[in-house]
């Protein structure tokens, strides 16, 4: 795609690997910095599907491994590592790309949660669009990752499925009570966390990837 640009970009003693890629055939409304899941890198399915619906919103995408991915380690950082590779990548993104609009974090579940982290400490950004928030372990709802949640200051777009097992719907809502931003929370029908629909739904993942797109704009032109 013409325009795509692959940095190397340092963080500590290390160096990371991220793809930027503009949006393209749309208006433009910003650039997203888009971290992977736990068990994902920069290039899996569900990052290249997430970051199809946030171009086609209009948003440029940073797609990014996190440094375990990076050396091709199967256990994630500690959290302030994971926190401060956003934190790299988002300054470095800022330098290259200059003044490119809006900036928005995120990503999907953990490394969402890890932006969500960053921000309730005082980063700023302009926005937060979390991508399957990763609420509580599966089976262990006991386990809430919501503690930060109410320090975050930026605007949040939520997607979570109603099928998915780190995030049950009745907890999240309770949870929500306790933010002070303004979080636009969106549950896909019948997804999991994966965002995969069941073929007995009636839905394939295309046409959700397509409510994520439209969910997005709405939410950006707001």
């Amino acid at each position: 795609m013409s325009n795509t640009r692959e940095w190397k970009i340092p963080v500590g003693p290390e160096a990371t690997t991220a793809i930027y890629v503009p949006a393209e055939g749309v208006k433009r409304t910003g650039t997203f910095i888009c971290a992977h899941g736990a068990g994902g890198h920069l290039g899996d399915r569900a990052m290249l599907k997430a970051a199809q619906a946030m171009q086609g919103a209009g948003l440029n995408v940073v797609r990014f491994n996190f440094i375990y991915k990076e050396r091709k380690a199967a256990r994630p950082d500690p959290m302030p590592k994971l926190m401060d590779t956003v934190a790299k990548v988002t300054e470095y993104a800022r330098r290259e790309l200059g003044t490119t609009g809006p900036l928005f974090l995120g990503g999907r579940s953990m490394g969402g949660r890890a932006a969500s982290m960053l921000l309730a400490e005082g980063y700023e950004c302009d926005g937060l669009i979390l991508l399957a928030y990763p609420l509580h372990p599966p089976g262990q709802q006991e386990k809430l990752r919501d503690a930060h949640l109410p320090n975050i200051k930026a605007p949040v777009l939520c997607f979570n499925g109603t099928r998915d097992e780190f995030c049950d719907q009745t907890l999240m809502t309770r949870v929500l009570t306790t933010v002070k931003t303004s979080w636009t929370m969106h549950w896909i029908e019948a997804a999991d966390h994966s965002f995969h629909v069941l073929k007995r739904s009636g839905r394939t993942d295309a046409d959700v990837l397509e409510e994520v797109r439209t969910a997005t704009v709405s939410w950006l032109g707001r």
